[in-house]
């Protein structure tokens, strides 16, 4: 077999290979260790070797070629991402390379508020002097909370245990995360209903407000809240 597989040819060796066949399983690692490469080039200068990652990364890909359904209407390959983004993930926080406090993590929701609004009315994003004065933050501490969340934590995680808010109301997931923007997007978004992608890529790819998403579509704030929140419920469950 050369070259890139079929969806049907990457399907009899899924079957095979979870059947027991060894050179069925090869050959899928083989035919996606790209895949794992590129995902691990998302991960890099974290302090861990690129063959580590790798080694992780094609744990990850190894349990999703175990776990996968072959009558899942998705991709082999949308649904491996997420598998080896995650094991990289995972062992990048239990082995203490990630830890985000919640004192950062609440830093960080308000300098990202403060610099929002300070967009929204002068025009221009705001230099750390002046992200400083707004919130009462030290520069230090804003430049150490800002570079902080950048690290893959979840994007379910809320940014404090009182609220409900989490980082993806707020933040762009990098490394990896752009990775997996690529390969799912499309056929995720290809899963909702015409108004709920027009909200997702209004409030994600357009960085819109929910307050400016409800005057473009014609409905209340309150409404967006809980069309987004259904609709991210959506994706998430067409990701699994």
């Amino acid at each position: 077999m050369s070259g890139l597989l079929t969806h049907e040819e990457t399907l009899a060796l899924i079957r095979a290979a979870q059947h027991g066949d060894a050179a069925a399983k090869e050959t899928l690692v083989l035919k996606n260790i790209a895949l794992v490469k590129s995902i691990v080039r998302g991960y890099l200068h974290r302090g861990v070797d690129f063959e580590d990652l790798m080694q992780i990364g094609s744990m990850g890909l190894l349990k999703a070629i175990a776990g996968y359904d072959t009558q899942y209407n998705v991709r082999f390959s949308t649904y491996a991402v997420p598998m080896i983004s995650g094991e990289i993930k995972r062992f990048l926080r239990d082995d203490g390379m990630i830890k985000v406090s919640r004192y950062l993590k609440e830093n960080a929701m308000k300098i990202y508020r403060a610099m929002d609004a300070f967009k929204k009315k002068q025009g221009r994003d705001p230099t750390i002097e002046e992200i400083a004065q707004t919130t009462g933050i030290e520069k230090e501490d804003i430049v150490q909370s800002l570079d902080a969340v950048k690290d893959p934590v979840s994007l379910d995680e809320p940014v404090f245990e009182e609220s409900e808010s989490t980082l993806l109301d707020t933040l762009k997931d990098d490394g990896g995360s752009q990775v997996i923007d690529q390969l799912l997007i499309k056929e995720l978004l290809e899963k909702l209903s015409e108004r709920e992608r027009q909200i997702i890529l209004l409030r994600f790819f357009r960085d819109k407000t929910q307050s400016e998403i409800a005057q473009i579509i014609g409905v209340s704030q309150v409404q967006v809240s809980r069309l987004l929140g259904k609709t991210l419920e959506k994706l998430k469950k067409a990701a699994e």
